[in-house]
C-alpha cells in the first residue's frame, strides 16, 4: 500500500489519539467513552474522503485506544503511510531563491521529511528567514525577515500559542517599481511548529496572501 497521509493529518490522528488517552483516564461512563471514540475516529475517517478498503483497515484499529502504549503502537504502524515533504537539495533552494547571492543551504539530511509540512531556516549574517512550502502541488519559495517577539502570540501557520516572532517580506506593488510588506507572527520554532500542525489551510491562506 503506497504512503497516503500527509504530515499534519498524522499529527491530527495523534492529536485525537491522545484525546482518547485522555478520555480513558478521566472518565468512566462507557456511553461517553463511545462517543468520543466514535466522534474522533469520524474525524479521522473525514480526512480521507476517497479512503479505500486497506487504508480503512489500516485505521480502524485506532477505535480500540484506551491507553498511552495503545496510542504509541498505533502511530508506529501508521508512521510509514505518511507521505514525506518533496526532496529538497541545495539545487533546489537556489532555484527557488535565485535572487540571493551566497545562500547558505542548510543540510536537510538530518530532517526527517515525514514530519514536515515546510522547511524554514534562519540565515543570521544577512537576518532573514527562508521557508519552503508546497503549494498547489509545486515548491515555492519564502524570503523575508524575521524579528523575534519575545513573547508568546499565535501562529499564523499551526494556530498554536508559543513563541513567536514577526516574519515580513516585500512583494511588488501595485505601481511599477513599488513594493509592499506582508507578513505576520509565525513559530520561532519551525520544528514544533511543523508538529503543531493539524491542517494546512492556514499555510496556505498565508502564501496566497503573500504571493497575491
Amino acid at each position: 500500500m503506497e504512503p497516503f497521509i500527509k504530515s499534519y493529518q498524522f499529527n491530527f490522528i495523534e492529536m485525537q489519539a491522545q484525546t482518547l488517552v485522555n478520555g480513558h483516564a478521566s472518565v468512566n461512563d462507557e456511553a461517553v467513552l463511545k462517543a468520543l471514540r466514535y466522534s474522533s475516529q469520524d474525524k479521522i475517517l473525514n480526512l480521507f474522503p476517497d479512503i479505500d478498503k486497506q487504508q480503512m483497515d489500516l485505521l480502524n484499529p485506532f477505535i480500540e485506544i484506551k491507553e498511552k502504549l495503545d496510542a504509541e503502537r498505533f502511530l508506529l504502524i501508521l508512521r510509514p503511510y505518511v507521505i514525506p515533504f518533496k526532496e529538497v537539495t541545495e539545487k533546489t533552494v537556489k532555484k527557488l531563491f535565485p535572487k540571493v547571492k551566497k545562500l547558505k543551504v542548510p543540510d536537510f539530511d538530518h530532517i526527517d521529511l515525514k514530519k514536515v509540512s515546510y522547511l524554514s531556516w534562519n540565515d543570521k549574517g544577512s537576518g532573514k528567514r527562508y521557508i519552503i512550502a508546497e503549494y498547489k502541488d509545486k515548491l515555492i519559495g519564502l524570503q523575508g525577515t524575521f524579528k523575534n517577539s519575545n513573547q508568546k502570540g499565535i501562529c499564523t501557520f499551526c494556530n498554536g500559542i508559543s513563541e513567536v516572532g514577526m516574519f515580513m517580506t516585500e512583494v511588488k506593488g501595485d505601481i511599477k517599481g513599488t513594493y509592499i510588506k506582508r507578513g505576520n507572527y509565525i513559530c520561532q520554532d519551525s520544528e514544533s511548529c511543523n508538529h503543531n500542525l493539524t491542517e494546512k489551510d492556514k499555510l496556505d491562506t498565508f502564501i496566497e496572501y503573500i504571493l497575491k
